[in-house]
Formats: C-alpha cells, structure tokens, sequence
C-alpha cells in the first residue's frame, strides 16, 4: 500500500485529500507545516509528497529543497492557489515532479497521484553507466569518474529522460514535457541551455558530444 504524506495547512483541504486517498487504498499521513513536514519525511518512508506552497513559517519551496537536499528521492507534488508560470517553473527546478493548481478536481488530483506513483515504479536502473559516468537514480546524484557532480533538478530529468529513451530521438517539446511538466510555458531556448549544462558535466568534449547528439530539426539523441 502506498504511503502518501500530505503538507497541507488549511485543515479543511487537508483532510478532503486525506480522506479522498484514503479511500483510493493509500495510506496517508498529514501534516499542517514545514518542520512537520521535514521530520515525517525524515522519520518514516513515504512513496509520495503532497505539498502545499504556502505555509506558515517555511514555505512549500523551503520544504521541498530541504527534502531534496536530505535525499528524499520520491515524487512531489506541489499544491497552490498562484497561477504564475514562474512559480511552476521554481518548484520544477528545485525539485518537485508535477504541479497542481488550486481550485481542482478530486478526479485530477487522484490521476496526478497515479501518474506520479507509476512514473517512479518504472523509473530507470537503479544505477546506469556510461563511458565515466554514473547516474545514480537512487540517490538523485551525477558522478565523473567516481566524483559526484552538482546537478540541478531540471538537468537530472532531463538525464533520466534520455536514459529512459536512448537511442531515441526526442523532440524539444518532448523534453519539455518530460522535464517541465505539461502545462508550464518554457521556451525551446530555454531546452538547448539546459542541454548545454548537461554536456558539460557528461562529455568528454561538450564542443563535439557524444552522448547527447543534436539531431537536425528533430530534436536531441542519447546515444550513451
């Protein structure tokens, strides 16, 4: 049975949601703020975290770094009332995995969980290699050469996007979604930075890649 931990300060929404997963089979945890929310995670495993963005004290954001930066490798989802796509986009890049936007449907919200649990039970080898290179999914971590190397959230998805997909080629609307999310506006610039970041922490040579090859007007290719 799936253990989901809910970050919900309005006692109300909180317990719609608990009650509404609970009856969906899942056993539920749920707590009113940050530090609550940092020691559960901290002192029982969870399959799932449901975060608020606006909490008293430390914020949704705060949460999510630190859960994160402690090692948590399950999904997120963050919750809130802000329409702003540059809210979306600060929780996808620190490390949320999806993003619901308040008012929404109990029948959303439940597939968003679904889609969350599935996505991490099929989620690449625990450990892939290529050339120096590791990508431990686990840990959530990059390592060259047996030393790890700092990524962003952003650029791990993308990572483990092309693990997914090697071989593939994937369009950068493709990547959008895999790495953003469906829904949040990122521009395909945006995309090719990204790539550049990641070349230089995988490649060899990021002048002349490798691993991930441009593909002329189709998109990008992992080839590791």
């Amino acid at each position: 049975m799936p253990r989901i931990l809910i970050v919900e300060d309005e006692p109300a929404i909180a317990g719609l949601l608990r009650d509404d997963l609970a009856l969906e089979g899942y056993d539920v945890v749920a707590v009113g703020d940050g530090e609550a929310a940092t020691a559960a995670a901290g002192s029982s495993r969870f399959d799932l975290v449901v975060l608020d963005v606006m909490l008293p004290g430390k914020d949704g954001f705060e949460v999510c770094r630190e859960l994160r930066s402690a090692g948590l490798t399950v999904p997120i989802i963050m919750l809130t009332a802000k329409t702003q796509e540059s809210d979306k986009v600060m929780g996808l890049e620190i490390g949320a995995d999806d993003y619901v936007t308040k008012p929404f449907s109990p029948r959303e919200f439940r597939a968003r969980v679904r889609a969350a649990l599935r996505r991490a039970a099929g989620e690449a080898p625990d450990i892939y290699r290529f050339g120096e290179v590791e990508v431990d999914f686990g840990r959530r971590e990059l390592r060259r050469g047996g030393a790890p190397v700092e990524v962003t959230a952003i650029e791990f998805k993308l990572l483990a996007a092309f693990i997914r997909h090697r071989g593939r080629v994937l369009s950068r609307e493709r990547l959008l979604d895999e790495a953003w999310g469906r829904g949040v506006y990122v521009t395909d610039r945006a995309v090719d930075t990204h790539i550049v970041n990641v070349r230089r922490k995988i490649e060899p040579d990021p002048a002349v890649p490798q691993y991930v090859v441009s593909v002329r007007g189709a998109g990008y290719r992992f080839d590791g």
